[in-house]
């Protein structure tokens, strides 16, 4: 039998690949069989479910804007630059990516909490963070941004120098070079970055119910109503997640659009 194999690729190693699509569908399609159709637009247009919604978008387009803001440095520094420390700095970066939920929320609360290291001389000023939107913000941008870094470093190193050398050469200061030169290259990258960001933001659960709490209409996110609802109404909580699973879905497949656009 003639050994299969497309651009190069051994024919075995489609069974692995088919086992971990299937592993990754199957229990999506799963949940899908279980929601109740004739009752979903009920089920999703309760007024907590669409606050909840609400809360999520909003929160997580200003968590993926503080991201971008504070990502791209951060990038830069990572990737063009030969800072002493860099190696222990991109771990430090990197480590939300690993670290429990639960354990970003706790950081998060020692930090801005009423009694925490800022947290406390906000308290003199009458600002206080925890438990608020902003905490659901605060905690959003702290387990997304190393997703947006990782993804525009990775960018930054295989579009190279080049490019910002000759315009350099040219006599181009560097805030030129870095704004017609840096980021038109790594476009694609920080597209898709901002897009990962966004949907970790969107799907945050666990640093957001640490730090921020359940309050309806203040804290409480698509996840959190998705929780609560599993413990009273299972029909409610699977509806809620089909629609944070189509949202997600939608930003990916208009990420992949864009990305092909440039």
């Amino acid at each position: 039998m003639r050994r299969f194999q497309v651009a190069g690729i051994p024919g075995w190693v489609f069974l692995p690949a088919t086992l971990g699509v299937a592993f990754l569908v199957i229990p999506l399609v799963a949940m899908l069989s279980r929601v109740t159709w004739a009752e979903f637009p009920a089920l999703i247009s309760s007024d907590s479910s669409l606050a909840a919604l609400k809360l999520s978008l909003v929160t997580a387009a200003c968590s993926t804007l503080i991201c971008l803001i504070l990502g791209v440095p951060i990038a830069l520094v990572l990737a063009r630059t030969q800072l002493p420390g860099r190696a222990f700095l991109r771990v430090l970066v990197l480590l939300p990516l690993v670290l429990p939920p639960v354990v970003s929320g706790i950081a998060l609360l020692y930090t801005f909490g009423r009694r925490g290291l800022i947290g406390e001389h906000l308290d003199v000023l009458g600002i206080q963070i925890a438990f608020s939107s902003i905490a659901v913000i605060l905690a959003q941008a702290f387990v997304s941004l190393p997703f947006l870094v990782i993804t525009i470093e990775g960018s930054l190193r295989t579009s190279g120098e080049k490019y910002e050398a000759v315009a350099a050469t040219l006599g181009a200061p560097p805030t030129t070079v870095l704004r017609r030169v840096t980021l038109p290259l790594i476009l694609p990258g920080l597209f898709a970055g901002l897009v990962l960001a966004f949907a970790r933001a969107l799907g945050e659960f666990g640093a957001t119910l640490t730090f921020a709490g359940s309050i309806e209409g203040v804290t409480r996110t698509l996840p959190l109503e998705i929780y609560l609802q599993r413990e009273t109404d299972a029909a409610a909580a699977i509806a809620l997640s089909v629609v944070l699973m189509l949202v997600a879905a939608v930003v990916i497949l208009l990420s992949r659009q864009r990305e092909g656009a440039y």
